[in-house]
C-alpha cells in the first residue's frame, strides 16, 4: 500500500485540479461558518449533540437491543452482521429469496466500506447508485473521493464526456443543470424497473425503533417507496436514544456539511409501508474493537457530515483517493489508523495538527488529538518507518541540548543564506512543493543580546 505522502503526489501534480480542489472545498467551509453564525445557540447544540454521543456510546448493547425490540414492534425484520462478509452474505441473501436481480441504492458510506457493489455485481444483480455523485463515480469504475460529495474531485467537463460515453448526450455537454437532466431522464427507468431498494441509515431512533434517512435529491426516497423491498443498512454508531435528540443532528448535519439550514429530505421510516418489506441490517465491523479504545471510541460519535474534510489543508490539497481509505481527511486517518493501523499507518501524518478539524466537527471530536495519540501510539508499537524513527530521535537530542540546538540554528541559516542549493539537494522531497521564508542573518537569541536582553 503507497503512503498518503506518495499518493497526494500524484494529485498535486495536476496544480490545476488541486488549486480548484482547494478553493471549492473552502468554499463549503465558509458557508458552513455563515450559517453557523446565523445559530446563537450554535456552541450550545455541539455540546449537547456531543453529550448525546458520549451517552449513546456508553450504553450501547442497551440501546442496540431497545432499538432492535422497536424495531420489529413496527413490522422491520432486523439482522445482525458481525463484519462486512457477513453484511453482504444477509443482504444477497434477502435478494435472493425474493429473486430480485435490480437494485437501486442511495448513497451509504458504510455499503463502500462492506463492498456491498461488486459483490451483489458478481451474483448478478444490477446494483445503480442513484445518487448523482456516486452515479458519476460509480460510471467512473471509482469509489467516491468525499462523504458528502463524491465527486467534487471531477470538473465538469469530465462529467460531460462521461455522460457523453455512458448515456449519449452530445459531446462537448457542460452545463450542470442539463448534465443534471440527463442524469434525471436515465436514473428514472432505473426507479421504475427496481426491485428492491438499499439506503443506508443517517440516525437510528432507540425510543421509537424509527430510522432516518437525510438526503438533497430525493432518490432514497424514490428507491424505498416503488420497490417492495427496502433494505436499510447501519453501522451500530448510528443510534441516538431518543426522537427528541434528533432535532440536535438534524440541525447540526447539513449546516456542518454543506452550509444549508437542512437537508431537502429529511426521510422517517417507521416500519415498512403497507404490502412491503423493510429489513435493518446492523453492522459491527469492527466498531466494537474501536469502542474498546478507550482514547478512540469518541470517534464513533461521527455523523459523516464531512465538515473535517472540507476544512482540513491537507485533505483539500491532495484529494481522497491519497488516503486509501473509504473514508478520508481526518476523521477517516483516525478510524483508520485507530482499526488497522499497519495499513494506514501514514495517515496520522497526514495532518498539520492545526486544529480547524476539531474546531469545526458538530459533535466535538478532538480529531487533531486523537491523530497525535495514534502517533505516539505508532511509536510505541514499532510501526514508525526506519526513517521517521532515525529522524525522531535526531530531533529529540537537538531539543534537549541547547548548544546543539543553537549549532543547529547556525548551520541552517548559513545554508540557507549562503548554500540554498544544498538544502534542497539534501532533501528534496520536502523542497518539492515548499519554499522557506527568507531567514534573518542573526537568530532570535542573538538578536535579543544585541540589545542587551537576558
Amino acid at each position: 500500500m503507497a503512503s498518503h505522502g506518495d499518493n497526494a503526489n500524484v494529485f498535486v501534480r495536476d496544480e490545476g485540479r488541486a488549486k480548484w480542489h482547494d478553493e471549492s472545498l473552502w468554499l463549503i467551509r465558509t458557508k458552513r461558518d455563515s450559517v453557523a453564525r446565523t445559530v446563537p445557540e450554535w456552541e450550545e447544540l455541539r455540546t449537547a449533540a456531543a453529550a448525546i454521543k458520549e451517552y449513546t456510546v456508553a450504553n450501547l448493547p442497551d440501546l442496540l437491543e431497545r432499538f432492535e425490540t422497536n424495531a420489529r414492534q413496527r413490522g422491520a425484520v432486523v439482522h445482525w452482521a458481525a463484519d462486512a462478509a457477513a453484511h453482504n452474505r444477509i443482504v444477497a441473501s434477502i435478494l435472493e429469496a425474493r429473486g430480485v436481480s435490480r437494485v437501486v441504492k442511495s448513497k451509504s458510506m458504510l455499503t463502500e466500506e462492506c463492498g456491498l457493489n461488486p459483490y451483489l455485481e458478481c451474483r448478478g444483480v444490477e446494483v445503480v447508485d442513484t445518487d448523482l455523485g456516486e452515479r458519476i463515480v460509480q460510471l467512473r469504475n471509482e469509489p467516491p473521493s468525499h462523504i458528502v460529495m463524491p465527486a467534487i474531485h471531477l470538473r465538469r467537463q469530465e462529467v460531460g464526456e462521461l455522460f457523453a460515453r455512458e448515456l449519449g448526450t452530445e459531446p462537448g455537454l457542460t452545463d450542470p443543470t442539463r448534465l443534471t437532466e440527463a442524469a434525471r431522464r436515465h436514473l428514472r427507468d432505473k426507479f421504475l424497473g427496481a426491485e428492491a431498494g438499499i439506503t443506508g441509515v443517517n440516525f437510528a431512533i432507540a425510543e421509537s425503533g424509527g430510522i432516518v434517512v437525510c438526503t438533497n435529491e430525493g432518490n432514497a426516497d424514490l428507491g424505498t417507496s416503488l420497490p417492495p423491498v427496502h433494505i436499510a443498512c447501519m453501522g451500530i454508531e448510528k443510534l441516538v436514544p431518543r426522537l427528541s435528540d434528533l432535532a440536535v443532528f438534524t440541525r447540526l448535519l447539513a449546516r456542518s456539511a454543506t452550509g444549508q439550514p437542512i437537508t431537502a429530505y429529511t426521510s422517517h421510516m417507521n416500519g415498512p409501508r403497507d404490502g412491503a418489506e423493510l429489513h435493518i441490517v446492523i453492522v459491527d465491523n469492527g466498531r466494537s474493537e474501536l469502542l474498546a479504545k478507550k482514547d478512540y471510541r469518541q470517534a464513533l460519535g461521527c455523523i459523516r457530515c464531512g465538515a473535517c474534510l472540507n476544512t482540513c489543508p491537507v485533505y483539500r490539497r491532495s484529494g481522497g483517493y491519497s488516503y486509501e481509505s473509504v473514508i478520508p481527511g481526518p476523521i477517516g486517518s483516525v478510524l483508520g489508523a485507530a482499526r488497522d493501523p499497519a495499513r494506514h499507518q501514514s495517515l496520522p501524518y497526514a495532518c498539520t495538527m492545526c486544529g480547524s478539524c476539531t474546531d469545526v466537527c458538530p459533535v466535538k471530536i478532538d480529531l487533531h488529538a486523537q491523530l497525535f495519540g495514534l502517533r505516539r501510539d505508532l511509536v510505541s508499537s514499532g510501526a514508525m518507518t526506519s526513517g521517521k524513527r532515525s529522524a525522531s530521535r535526531v530531533v529529540s537530542w537537538v531539543l534537549q541540548n541547547p548548544r546543539a540546538y543553537e549549532a543547529l540554528g547556525s548551520a541552517a541559516r548559513f545554508i540557507s543564506l549562503r548554500l540554498p542549493w544544498l538544502a534542497r539537494f539534501a532533501l528534496p522531497a520536502w523542497f518539492a512543493s515548499r519554499d522557506l521564508p527568507e531567514m534573518p542573518k542573526r537568530s532570535f537569541r542573538q538578536q535579543m543580546e544585541d540589545l542587551g536582553g537576558e
